[in-house]
């Protein structure tokens, strides 16, 4: 069995809604592209290291759309493995529509997501899972992921989509390896999905 991992970027009220520009998800939200002025060479670079290993993507509809337009026509520069990378391995897109799926390795998920998509982790051994933030909802819900990279970035919006939404379940979560933080404060968490829910306790109860 492989590992889904999620990829998010985040506000520090949790906002995931449109961090890569103004145009990915305008609906009712005037902040897309916050994400752009907090990027610097750190958090770059732990971005491409998340990407290390990966041999499918599972995407939502309107980030695959996003992807399609883009990453087909990069070659070079900066960011030619990342397009080499995405380009080349399999794309599974979730949505109830019937998306364009010229980009090639495309597939779309069947109608019962939580069983594609346990079908998709027993086929690969690294998929990731970027933005996507309906996408993510479900698969918090059925606890289909077993790793969690965050950068929380610092600012606060006050509205927007949110990366943790009614209907997340109670999940335990442990932390593998210390926060990194970049010069513009922006910082990355990585965590692992664990068994079981998480405890409660007293703390009137503790020692002094």
């Amino acid at each position: 069995m492989g590992l889904i991992q999620i990829e998010l970027f985040a506000t520090l009220d949790l906002v995931g809604q449109a961090p890569g520009g103004p145009d990915e998800d305008p609906e009712g939200f005037p902040y897309g592209g916050w994400q752009a002025p907090l990027v610097d060479e750190t958090t770059g670079a732990q971005i491409t290291a998340a990407y290390e290993g990966t041999d499918a993507l599972l995407l939502g509809r309107r980030t695959y759309d996003i992807f399609a337009a883009y990453w087909p026509h990069q070659q070079g520069g900066e960011d030619g493995w990342i397009a080499e990378l995405f380009n080349r391995v399999p794309k599974y897109v979730a949505s109830r529509g019937r998306p364009d799926l010229s980009w090639a390795g495309s597939t779309q998920l069947g109608p019962d997501l939580a069983e594609a998509v346990r079908e998709v982790r027993e086929r690969h051994e690294q998929v990731r899972v970027v933005g996507s933030l309906d996408l993510v909802q479900t698969l918090l819900r059925e606890q289909l992921f077993d790793r969690l990279d965050l950068w929380v970035h610092p600012i606060l919006l006050g509205v927007g989509k949110k990366v943790f939404a009614d209907g997340t379940v109670p999940t335990n979560l442990t932390l593998l390896r210390p926060p990194a933080a970049s010069a513009k404060g922006t910082t990355h968490l990585r965590y692992a999905r664990t068994p079981g829910t998480p405890p409660t306790g007293d703390m009137t109860t503790r020692s002094a």
